[in-house]
């Protein structure tokens, strides 16, 4: 209603006025409140640093502890190779053969050698026979018949030198034919027919039943560490498999300064010959923060953590890890002790989600 005493003119106006104020009380109401954040009951754990091993990681192969090189002891060419890799031989059995042409070549003219040492030693023999009697009867002299055994002498050297030369010559056709030394598999094949094989050249790789073991080079400071006997883990892809140093060699490596160290690996270990490992080899002791290997999820190809605050906000976290060890895995960065992770019903925890059951773990 409009005031009495207004003029009729301004009571559209006020009408007017009226209807802004109204509609100005109205947008004064209490605005709605933020919404709760969802909440999903996850299971946590807080970190604390431990003392652990530090360890640093070497490259080695799987190997048989009884293994042969293969080696010819004749200078030639590879005329066939009668296995390939992965067969099994037998000890005795022909691997493969060299051209022996050069060596009939040598045994010839042993031969030949000897057939003249012979022929001489008939010839100084009967001078020796005849010679005799006429030194006994007196019908030469003693310079003389000194002289006729001389060269008797000298022909029974010359008959027993052709002889070993030849007898030589004669052996070194067997190794013509390379055999297998033991019973085996043929794991590794470094020659084809063709090739010129030469003595003291590995030409192929037997490995016998044996056990396995490690090969690894390592340098000083790891190897001033270590002892025959020593317990260290071995991994192999995603397992670990306790092993023992068996060998160790106490003389560098003059290239690379490096020992070699052979390392058991337990029975069934289910390796191959050839097989690529990593060994981990101590070097002392450090704090060191672990978390569940549960605890790590990826997000958008990173790697990372849910780290729950004071008020049980989840928030993503990202961490750089290190070495696993069973069912836990190093962080080397990302987190501190205290920190408070998520372990479990990851697929429903994102920034922003607050945790319940009581941050248990």
């Amino acid at each position: 209603m409009t005031h009495p005493f207004l003029p009729a003119a301004l009571r559209p106006l006020a009408i007017a006025l009226a209807v802004v104020l109204f509609a100005g009380c109205a947008r004064h109401e209490t605005p709605p409140q933020a919404a709760a954040p969802r909440v999903v009951d996850a299971r946590t754990v807080t970190l604390s640093a431990r003392d652990s091993t530090l360890r640093t990681l070497l490259s080695g192969v799987v190997a048989s502890s009884h293994q042969v090189q293969v080696a010819s002891r004749l200078m030639g060419y590879i005329r066939a190779v009668d296995v390939h890799e992965g067969q099994h031989v037998k000890a005795g059995q022909l691997l493969l053969q060299i051209d022996p042409t050069d060596i009939q070549g040598q045994v010839a003219q042993a031969r030949a050698g000897l057939a003249q040492a012979q022929a001489n030693l008939v010839d100084a023999q009967s001078d020796y026979q005849r010679f005799g009697k006429l030194y006994r009867a007196d019908a030469v002299t003693r310079q003389q018949w000194d002289g006729i055994q001389l060269r008797y002498k000298v022909a029974q050297q010359q008959v027993a030198a052709a002889r070993a030369g030849y007898d030589t010559a004669a052996s070194q056709m067997r190794y013509a034919r390379v055999i297998s030394p033991i019973d085996g598999v043929v794991v590794q094949k470094m020659a084809s027919a063709g090739d010129l094989a030469a003595p003291g050249r590995p030409l192929l790789v037997v490995e016998g039943e044996g056990r396995l073991q490690v090969q690894v080079q390592v340098p000083s400071e790891v190897f001033e560490r270590l002892r025959v006997g020593q317990p260290v883990p071995v991994y192999a892809a995603a397992r670990e498999l306790a092993g023992t140093v068996a060998e160790v060699v106490p003389v560098a490596d003059p290239l690379s300064h490096t020992h070699a160290v052979k390392i058991d690996l337990p029975a069934g270990a289910g390796l191959n010959s050839g097989s690529f490992v990593r060994v981990g080899f101590a070097l002392g002791s450090a704090p060191q923060l672990r978390v569940p290997a549960a605890a790590l999820v990826e997000r958008a190809g990173m790697h990372g953590v849910f780290v729950v605050d004071s008020a049980g906000i989840a928030h993503f976290r990202l961490v750089r890890t290190g070495e696993a060890a069973g069912d836990m895995v190093d962080v080397q960065a990302g987190l501190e002790p205290g920190d408070t992770v998520v372990t479990s019903d990851l697929e429903q925890i994102s920034n922003g989600v607050k945790v319940g059951g009581g941050h248990r773990g």
